[in-house]
């Protein structure tokens, strides 16, 4: 994570970068869909903000060198539907609802909880996996012996 903050500082406009607006531009509902406005945002389009999406000190955020925007979420700004394994066995790559595929993650960072399974991404991210993938990797992952 500080590799990842030094990147941004390092990307960013010395000086800083100022608040687009204090308004909410973005919203990311619960099932992972993204509005502008209130108004849809087609998946390629949310793929390419996500990229650019943060979570600073429980704000989420889309950074530019130049600006930053407020984002709302109601729950986690990505949803998980699917996952390979990746060469090391205990890492997986997951990929989300909008299209995009995530860094690989460690099977021991991933969180079970009675209300999901959530994954840590990349800049203070996180992802939820949907009913389809929950219950593969409970299946593959989780010992009820």
């Amino acid at each position: 994570m500080a590799d990842e903050t030094t990147a941004l500082n390092a990307f960013t406009h010395p000086d800083g970068v100022a608040l687009c607006s204090d308004d909410v531009l973005f919203h990311i509902q619960a099932n992972g869909d993204w509005l502008y406005l209130n108004s849809p945002l087609p998946a390629k389009f949310a793929a390419l903000f996500s990229s650019i999406l943060h979570c600073i000190d429980n704000e989420y955020l889309l950074i530019t060198p130049v600006e930053k925007v407020k984002v709302s979420v109601e729950q986690h700004p990505l949803i998980m539907v699917d996952y390979q394994h990746k060469t090391e066995p205990t890492q997986l790559i997951f990929s989300s609802s909008i299209g995009t595929q995530l860094p690989p993650v460690n099977i021991a960072d991933i969180t079970v909880t009675d209300d999901g399974i959530y994954v840590p991404l990349i800049r203070g991210l996180t992802g939820k996996l949907n009913r389809a993938c929950y219950y593969r990797y409970i299946n593959e992952y989780i010992s009820f012996d």
